[in-house]
Order: C-alpha cells, then structure tokens, then sequence
C-alpha cells in the first residue's frame, strides 16, 4: 500500500483566514464565536455563532474578490466560496502545479459538505413562494449542488483525476479525507485536494438545529462561552462555518519535487451505530469501533497516540459518550493523552469540521503543543484523561487522532503521525 502524506493546508473560519493567523489565535485561546448580526434572529431561540469575518486578507478577514473573481462570486453559494479560498491556501500551500496532461490526470479532488447551498436554497425558495419563478437564477442547482464544490476546484486547477464529494453529515470532512487517502493508497491518484466546506449559519439553518433542540440557547449574552465541551453547565453546540482543505500526496511523489511534508497519514477508520438518526449508541459503541478500525489500518496502538482532537460539539449526551469510548479504546493509556475540542473555539463546522480538526491536528504534530478546550471550568464527568482545560498545552506529540461523528450514526476516526 502506498503511503500519503499532507503537503499543503488551508483555512477559513471563524477565527479568521488562513492556517497561521488562525492557529495563533487558537494557540491563545481566543474564540471566533459572537452573536448573529447578519440575519434577524427576533424569532430563533439560538442567538450566536461562529462566523466567518469578513475583511482584507492580510487582516485575517474574508475578502472574496481576493480570491474569486467577482463575476463568479454570484454562480457560487458561500459554502463553496469558502472551500475555494481553503483550497486556492492548500494549492499554494503545497506548490504543486500539474502541468503535463498525465499529471493533471493523476490529481484529483474530493471536498464535501454535509448541508450545501442552504442560502442559495433559502432564498430561491423564498422567491418561488413570492411569485417570482421566472426570476430563479439559472446558476441556482449548480450553485447549490454539494459536489460543485469539487467541481469548481477541479476546473480551476485543471485536476482531471478522481473528482468526487463526501456527504455524510458532521462526519464529512474526516470521511473525505480518509477516502481521498485512499484513492492514493490504492494508485487512482497521485495527488487529492481534499476536506469540508458548510455555509449554514442562515435562518433556516438555525431554525432547522433550534427545532432539534440541539444548539445552545444559554448563552445568547455571552457568545464566547456557548461552546463548552465536557462542561457540566453546555446545553448544545454553536453553529459554526467555513471549510478546511488539505492536499494530500503519494510520499515518493512528494519527496521527488522536494515538497514540504506535513504530516503522513497514519490510519483511517469507520463504523456505523444502526441505532438512533442522532443520537449516539450506548458507550459510544459507533466511536470505540471507528477508532479501532484506525488503528488496524494503520498499524498502531492506541499507545503510541499523543493528542486526540475529539468530537466534542458541546451536547449534554454526546460528550461524555466519546470520553467514555476514548477510555474504553485507549485503557491505562488514558492517563496519558491530551484530549482537546477545538469546536470550544470555533463552534460547530458540520461537514467541515472534521477537515478543519485535521488542520489542527497537524499543527499540534508540527508545534508539539495540544490546542486548549475553551470554557471547561467544570467537568460534567471526572477522568483521567487530560481535556487541555483553557489553556494550551506543550507537550511531545508525534501522533495525533482526530474524530468526527454524524447524524444517522455515521462516525470516522483519522491517524496523523510526523515523517521522521
């Protein structure tokens, strides 16, 4: 089997754009989550949210005509704007530019969502409801469409390879990370741009997840302390948006051109629960297996993990549920794994979470320091396992584990380990 490493990596979200300007401001301990301003929230129990802000690149801001031309902008929802700026990071990132037909055949793209152009839909069902049908943009499906995404990113870049998107709720950008590994681990592809993108902080989105009674509603005065994972007073998540993409690539073709490595990827696992369309089986059996499944794939143990980015949204069950399967998963090691949930920071990014943990995932790897989990004053649940309450961590880390779960009991585990 072929090993991948990451070569490239890039960013948009709540705490800003860009890899660097946004993990310092993690590193600090800083939160990305404020109250909604963008959308009358008069009628909607929830109140904040992590969202992307807007303003000139080199302050850290989303400035889009920096980075799509404007007459595309329109053809495009804001989920896919935010994974071609992530991607547009990661390509540079990387410095890989396939220029013979036969390169551009061998890279390839899988970026996905769990949700999509919800704003796009929103508004254009708005208008049909109106009257105004014949108003409807002729961009509006492709705009929409989820593995427009990938679709965008290939024509940009001219990757002619595997061209593909993950849906799979909060679970998305792990399993589109995973799978494009695999593309390259099994030979279909020298080179993916793969992770998530969600653009869903609008009114039908936190309309949706209020009816569900799964985000926090407490903390409409405070924004930055509605996500606080494993704490004993969190009542749900906080919505959060953006993307995370990361360029992976075979080794032997990286080290060739000379490219920087990040990170290799150590093992890839998945399960379903068969139980619940959201909530999480008993002990977390769906997580437990998943990890487990990484580290058959991989090779390794649970001991030789130093840092775990968890789940972690900020629900009352499904906190405790992963600690009680990383205790089980990882036994007498336990005591010595950090365990951090970086969603304390940027809310909840559904299906680009898991793309956005596996950046920080990385970085913890390449700076030996394990990112803090905002707000854990008070554990609902004692453990043995270090949770990085409020403040960063340094520490050796040389292999880092990264988890992401979703509706309808779809769940992934992912291995990064350093190239010596």
């Amino acid at each position: 089997m072929r090993r991948v490493v990451v070569t490239g990596m890039g960013i948009v979200c709540p705490l800003g754009v860009g890899v660097e300007h946004v993990w310092k401001r993690l590193i600090n301990g800083e939160s990305g989550i404020t109250a909604i301003q963008s959308f009358d929230t008069t009628e909607l129990a929830a109140k904040i949210a992590g969202q992307v802000p807007v303003g000139s690149a080199a302050e850290g801001g989303l400035d889009l005509p920096e980075w799509i031309p404007v007459k595309e902008i329109k053809k495009m929802d804001r989920f896919i704007h935010h994974g071609m700026v992530a991607a547009a990071q990661a390509m540079a990132d990387s410095g890989y530019v396939p220029e013979t037909e036969d390169e551009k055949c061998r890279a390839g793209v899988m970026i996905g969502s769990g949700i999509g152009g919800l704003q796009t839909i929103y508004e254009t069902a708005v208008m049909v409801h109106e009257g105004r049908a014949k108003r409807v943009s002729p961009f509006f499906i492709p705009a929409a469409l989820i593995n427009l995404i990938s679709g965008q990113v290939s024509i940009r870049y001219g990757l002619k390879g595997p061209n593909h998107s993950a849906v799979t709720a909060c679970a998305t950008g792990v399993h589109a990370i995973g799978d494009a590994s695999r593309l390259i681990a099994y030979g279909d592809a020298d080179v993916m741009v793969a992770g998530g993108a969600e653009a869903a902080v609008n009114p039908l989105g936190i309309a949706g997840f209020c009816a569900s009674r799964a985000l926090s509603t407490g903390f409409n005065d405070r924004p930055a302390e509605g996500s606080r994972p494993w704490d004993k007073d969190r009542d749900g998540f906080v919505m959060g948006e953006g993307s995370g993409v990361v360029v992976l690539e075979e080794y032997e073709h990286a080290k060739a051109r000379g490219a920087k490595i990040y990170a290799e990827i150590g093992g890839y696992g998945m399960s379903g629960d068969a139980h619940h369309i959201t909530a999480p089986a008993e002990h977390h059996d769906g997580a437990f297996r998943a990890m487990k499944a990484a580290f058959k794939n991989g090779g390794l143990s649970p001991e030789a993990v130093d840092y775990i980015n968890a789940h972690g949204t900020s629900t009352p069950l499904g906190d405790d549920l992963e600690l009680e399967a990383v205790e089980n998963m990882f036994g007498d090691h336990a005591k010595k794994v950090a365990m951090s949930s970086t969603k304390s920071a940027v809310g909840h990014l559904l299906g680009a979470a898991g793309a956005v943990e596996t950046i920080f995932s990385i970085l913890a790897i390449r700076d030996n320091v394990a990112p803090p989990t905002l707000n854990l004053h008070a554990p609902s649940r004692e453990s043995v396992v270090n949770r990085v309450p409020l403040t960063a961590q340094e520490r050796k880390i040389d292999v880092a584990l990264s988890n992401s779960f979703g509706f309808g009991g779809t769940n992934a585990s992912i291995i990064f380990k350093r190239v010596a």
